[in-house]
């Protein structure tokens, strides 16, 4: 967690299976510009332009935040946590210890946010219901890779790594703070991209590159206008600029509201950007420049003390954006669409877990959900949480975590199999089968990460202590304290106790005479 602070414009703080190939949101963003182009639609001049232009034919991709690495982790995968049918997972950065490896937010290498994150099981899930990721990398808080990785070949592999990993058709780079300004990361950067997006070209595996830049009601700054014409003279074809509708501090007037500051910074970014597209020799129409822009507030409270983007506000940016054809709305982020508890009493300063409103949970990405364009997704529980589907016989030698037993109880955090399925508890569990929905007006205690895949198996306990030697007999009279083995694994009598064995059925209950001096993976910690 960091501490809130003012930021500069535009600026946010944060503290194997096979997939069928998708199409690429650029040329989707194309298709309907022709469509609308064939369909007649009109579209308002940007120059000078400081109405409402005609209403678009271009649909905006929704396309909210999701900040991997917050605790607690966001569930994106599971429907009762996330309507969305596309995700931005942010932030892919430098590794502290290995400046050209790609981790996210310096915590977690990509195999550790597998692992530690179910990540890749996660997004799999996501998926198999109808929706996708793109991933962010930067952010504010630590060195995006081209900053911190000075050799281009190695900068290459760890964009490639990332994209090649998670399978991805787009990505989004989120460039502040000094970042903006520094040129030879820029040319770094646009090379690389560049290059990779050829290899994807040729593998018919097209990429989509976005820039997440901060704005000022007056549109880009001079930096930032380098930084998108470095990127363009570097050879990346640049889907769009998005820019951070937020924080915008002394560059908004005191009596000038959230929305109109934001309305106006994507009139001025607009056509800056038609601007910036021509010197390249890329001519772009009106529409054409509105679908290379889109828009990311900072939902509720801002950094800035005063700044507020309300409900009201997402509900007009979002007609803002029909109107307008704006290529992409975002939110900083999906952590954040709830109120706050009343614990967290300063609804003035910003928080990364809530928004420091009165609203309910996920009202902001229910406005924007609207411009999905693609329909509602289909939501996760219609997929795996079919009560007339055949169940999966579990089988413990290919399951990564426990199979779930009925008796269990398992304590916030534990993982478990059930039907071919990984779930996760939200909070203390038991005598809840994961696979049944919840009744209407409930919760269920398990959130699903995904699917067990062909290549897991059950790994190995990891036994806490060393030293232990005797091994348990029905005999023998045990006293409290006394450790014994079974099966390769060490115990700690809880009370006296005679031919109890130690269990062998996980979670071991606190109701058992032996407690295990071991961890099993899905267990987590100090339970």
């Amino acid at each position: 967690m960091r501490a809130a602070r003012v930021a500069t414009p535009g600026e946010h703080l944060q503290d194997e299976q096979p997939v069928a190939r998708r199409l690429s949101w650029a040329r989707l963003g194309l298709l309907l510009l022709l469509v609308g182009a064939l369909a007649g639609g009109a579209f308002a001049s940007l120059t000078g332009a400081v109405g409402r232009a005609a209403p678009s034919t271009t649909t905006s991709w929704s396309v909210p935040y999701v900040d991997v690495t917050l605790t607690p982790t966001f569930q994106f995968q599971d429907p009762t946590a996330n309507p969305a049918r596309t995700v931005a997972l942010a932030f892919v950065v430098a590794d502290t210890d290995d400046a050209c490896a790609p981790s996210w937010g310096t915590y977690y290498s990509l195999d550790e946010a597998g692992s530690d994150l179910e990540l890749d099981r996660r997004i799999d899930q996501l998926r198999s219901a109808g929706g996708d990721v793109m991933v962010s990398f930067g952010g504010q808080a630590n060195d995006e890779l081209a900053v911190a990785c000075t050799d281009t070949r190695d900068l290459t592999g760890a964009y490639r790594d990332v994209v090649e990993r998670y399978d991805l058709s787009a990505i989004d780079l989120d460039i502040e703070g000094t970042a903006v300004a520094d040129q030879p990361a820029a040319a770094r950067r646009a090379e690389a991209l560049a290059s990779l997006q050829r290899e994807r070209a040729a593998d018919d595996s097209p990429l989509d590159v976005w820039l997440t830049l901060p704005v000022a009601p007056s549109g880009l700054t001079a930096d930032a206008l380098d930084l998108v014409r470095t990127t363009l003279a570097g050879g990346v074809e640049l889907t769009g600029v998005n820019v951070m509708t937020m924080n915008y501090g002394g560059s908004r007037a005191s009596t000038q509201s959230m929305l109109l500051a934001t309305e106006q910074a994507l009139r001025s970014t607009a056509e800056q950007v038609r601007t910036v597209y021509g010197e390249q020799g890329t001519r772009l129409s009106d529409a054409e420049a509105w679908s290379r822009v889109g828009a990311t507030p900072m939902i509720g409270q801002n950094d800035v003390e005063g700044e507020v983007f309300t409900l009201a506000d997402a509900e007009d940016l979002t007609v803002f954006a029909r109107d307008n054809g704006l290529g992409r709305v975002s939110l900083w982020s999906l952590n954040r669409d709830t109120r706050c508890s009343a614990s967290f009493a300063d609804v003035a300063v910003h928080s990364n877990v809530c928004s420091g409103i009165d609203q309910e949970s996920l009202a902001f990405v229910d406005v924007f959900s609207g411009l999905a364009g693609e329909g509602p997704a289909v939501r996760v529980s219609d997929v795996v949480r079919n009560p007339d589907r055949q169940p999966v016989v579990d089988d413990p030698a290919t399951s990564p975590y426990p199979i779930w037993r009925a008796e269990g109880q398992y304590p916030t955090g534990y993982k478990v199999v059930w039907h071919g399925e990984v779930y996760q508890a939200r909070w203390y569990a038991a005598g809840v089968d994961p696979s049944i929905p919840a009744t209407t007006g409930t919760e269920s205690p398990w959130a699903l990460l995904g699917a067990v895949t062909s290549r897991e198996a059950t790994p190995a306990p990891v036994p806490t202590v060393t030293g232990v030697t005797e091994v348990w007999t029905p005999e023998a009279l045990y006293q409290r304290g006394a450790r014994v083995l079974l099966d390769g694994l060490p115990y700690e009598a809880r009370w006296a106790s005679r031919g109890e064995a130690p269990g062998t059925l996980f979670p071991i209950g606190s109701d058992e005479a032996w407690a295990p001096l071991f961890t099993i993976p899905g267990q987590p910690a100090g339970s």
